[in-house]
């Protein structure tokens, strides 16, 4: 044991070969086969897993119960049983007719001058709403594009206010899995993380929509929307429940069990489902999160194998050099983003990073509700303009061809300003603190065990 820890001090670069094995197969696969989810994210991190108990020195024994301590640590199931309970919410909250109901109540009272921020704040509500910008946007794509085709409307500003407004609630909600990764890595409360993020994103959203306004007004009303439907707005309770109830700072886990109680009633009452059909929609909600589930535990587990041979110790030595409490902030921000960039997965890129960030914070003395929304803000910020993520190639598919993907990105007002804003954000605030040596008990994991 003693040994192990003196090698964690010094640090071990090739300790880190399971972890570039990991994000290299998983890039890889996505850049042969052209998608970057054709891959399994599970298969990818067992590759490392693997290489992890061939390469490092300990006996196997030892290895495989780092392996599992890893897997079992707290806050990696917290937030696999976080996943569980806000996919079953979402899946109820879709069968219940509540999806539909917040698209209906936007997209019936909204003028042509309004169209451009309108759609951006359906975006944002739905996607805050449903925790998943990629949702909110296979919600919404059909119906924006098609505003393209019966008025003269720019598909590439309308298009880019979809991709907009769809990651500003991403990075919002407290049931996105982005947002459970950074608070559960960071230790800090969804409340907390939600205030900050807020401060932030807020004000950026609100010059979007000003910019969008400006865009709009410009048009001429051509068009009449569709205002036939009647909505069942008493079908919106469960979101307005989840979210008023996780902005006063309720527990995360009641919040959803309440959310998902809420969805099942009123999908009982009106007859959209059975009490049995519930229970089995709740559990197709379980499944839906599968992979993110796998995947956050068996990268829990290899970063327990690589932080034990000394990869993570060493990673924070090179990057912490020249680093002090302020640009701290910017080396999180550049680490999340890189990884991004390589993986096309905010998610992932969070839960591999997290420790890392996590580190940086207790080193430097860091307030840890910041790190987190920048951890999440700088994800979201990448994800978004990837032209291979998810996100854009969804929009670009939906358009069959009628804008390319510097049309979409050079029209993303929120990401752009939300870049320039968080930047200046984290310039302003931040102060330089003396550096606080890294002591051995502060270890992430310790021989596999959280402290």
């Amino acid at each position: 044991m003693n040994n192990n820890i003196e090698t964690e001090n010094k640090g071990n670069f090739y300790a880190l070969l399971p972890l570039f094995l990991f994000v290299l197969t998983f890039l890889g696969a996505g850049i042969y086969l052209n998608d970057f989810y054709a891959l399994p994210s599970p298969i990818a991190v067992l590759l490392g897993i693997v290489l992890a108990l061939i390469m490092f020195k300990d006996s196997m024994n030892i290895k495989i119960a780092t392996l599992l301590r890893g897997c079992g640590d707290d806050k990696i199931l917290t937030m696999c049983l976080i996943y569980l309970l806000a996919g079953a919410f979402t899946v109820v909250c879709k069968a219940t007719g509540s999806v539909d109901a917040i698209v209906q109540l936007g997209l019936q009272y909204i003028s042509i001058h309004w169209l451009y921020a309108g759609v951006f704040i359906i975006a944002a509500f739905l996607s805050i709403a449903t925790g998943t910008s990629v949702g909110a946007i296979v919600a919404l794509g059909a119906v924006v594009i098609g505003f393209a085709d019966t008025a003269e409307v720019s598909l590439a500003i309308l298009s880019a206010s979809l991709l907009g407004g769809a990651m500003f609630g991403d990075n919002l909600s407290i049931i996105s899995d982005t947002t459970i990764a950074a608070t559960q890595s960071l230790q800090v409360n969804m409340k907390d993380k939600f205030k900050q993020n807020i401060l932030i994103a807020g004000p950026v959203a609100l010059i979007t929509i000003g910019v969008l306004l400006f865009q709009g007004f410009s048009l001429n009303d051509s068009i009449k929307l569709d205002t036939s439907d009647t909505i069942e707005i008493i079908k919106i309770i469960p979101y307005l429940l989840v979210l008023t109830l996780a902005v006063v700072g309720l527990n995360v886990f009641v919040v959803l069990f309440i959310g998902i109680l809420a969805a099942g009633i009123l999908g009982i009452y009106y007859g959209d489902f059975g009490l049995l059909e519930f229970a089995k929609l709740s559990y197709e909600g379980f499944t839906s999160m599968t992979e993110i589930f796998l995947l956050s535990l068996l990268t829990g587990g290899l970063a327990a194998l690589v932080t034990r041979a000394g990869g993570i110790t060493f990673l924070i030595n090179f990057i912490t050099t020249k680093m002090n409490s302020k640009s701290a902030y910017f080396g999180i921000s550049g680490l999340v983003g890189v990884t991004n960039m390589a993986i096309a997965n905010n998610t992932v890129s969070i839960i591999i990073i997290g420790p890392i960030a996590k580190r940086l914070n207790d080193q430097f003395k860091l307030n840890p509700k910041k790190v987190a929304s920048v951890l999440d803000i700088f994800a979201c910020i990448v994800q978004g303009l990837l032209p291979y993520g998810a996100q854009s190639l969804i929009i670009l598919s939906l358009a069959g061809g009628k804008i390319n993907y510097l049309d979409l990105v050079s029209n993303v007002w929120y990401l752009w300003f939300l870049l320039i804003g968080t930047l200046i954000y984290i310039q302003i605030s931040s102060k330089k603190t003396p550096l606080k040596p890294l002591k051995e008990r502060e270890l992430f994991f310790e021989d596999g065990l959280t402290e």
